[in-house]
């Protein structure tokens, strides 16, 4: 997992303006779509499909980074423009729809729009078909991350972050566990913590964290691929009861439970005998 800035291209569809970056190595193309506050620019999970010698190409979803509100607001729209992003670069197949957290029904609207182009799908934390968030973090939410603001919010976050960082960081992890800030903080590695203040130093809201709260996810169908599902019980942004309700209703779904302390999975103690199972499952 590393929070470390990438650099990024556009591209004009005739879906509109789709910010990416596409990390090519020569192997099958995964693609991944992040959750919130994240752009293209920002690597978060794909450590894994990298060492694999996957290319991964990594849209910024509606709202988020160069990528306008306009573009595909969606998740069927966006799942379009995903499509016609992988047309525009030459990708005829992809190995996986990776959905993270928000970015789950993206994914999955992208499978069962577009079968002949996704052969899987990996969800990693990621928002099912029920309620999210709940109201009181949805009101709180729309406060904070208004366009007037979403700024003043993200600068307020960095100062914290610069000056106390431990006191950033049990803030910032208060909102994405269910066990006590204190305790998963203690748990972290000099490492850990060092590139999770990389990553929220560097995120961003922008229009695309508002569109996640206010966007209807459309109803697309069923998921028909092979699809590996990834989540903890102690995640306290999106409950693990989510991750049962798409184990319940994907038919070729195969749920693994992540012993992490929180919505970040890729900090588990039991993360590197997850990722074997991710390679496993991506080898068919």
């Amino acid at each position: 997992m590393t929070g470390v800035a990438r650099l990024t291209a556009t591209a004009d569809l005739e879906h509109g303006t789709v910010e990416y970056r596409f990390d090519q190595r020569g192997g099958s193309t995964v693609v991944m779509l992040h959750g919130g506050h994240m752009h293209a620019g920002l690597a978060l999970g794909e450590q894994t499909f990298a060492d694999a010698g996957y290319s991964v190409l990594v849209p910024s979803r509606p709202g988020y980074g160069r990528t306008p509100l306009a573009t595909g607001t969606t998740t069927s729209g966006f799942a379009d423009v995903t499509r016609a992003l992988c047309d525009h670069l030459g990708i005829t197949r992809v190995a996986a729809a990776v959905g993270v957290s928000a970015g789950g029904p993206t994914a999955m609207a992208t499978a069962v729009r577009h079968p002949d182009l996704v052969e899987r799908v990996i969800l990693q934390s990621a928002v099912g078909p029920l309620p999210w968030p709940d109201t009181p973090t949805r009101l709180a939410a729309r406060l904070a991350f208004a366009p007037a603001t979403e700024h003043l919010t993200w600068s307020a976050v960095r100062a914290i972050i610069r000056t106390t960082p431990g006191l950033g960081l049990r803030m910032l992890l208060g909102d994405l566990t269910t066990l006590p800030a204190r305790r998963v903080l203690t748990a972290l590695t000099a490492e850990d913590r060092q590139t999770l203040l990389e990553l929220f130093s560097r995120m961003r809201s922008g229009q695309g964290f508002r569109n996640d709260l206010a966007a209807i996810r459309d109803r697309v169908g069923r998921v028909t691929q092979p699809t590996l599902i990834i989540a903890s019980r102690n995640d306290g942004s999106v409950p693990f009861t989510h991750a049962e309700a798409l184990a319940s209703t994907v038919q070729h779904s195969n749920l693994v439970e992540s012993a992490a302390d929180s919505h970040f999975i890729w900090l588990s103690r039991d993360w590197p005998a997850i990722s074997n199972k991710i390679r496993d499952f991506l080898a068919g």
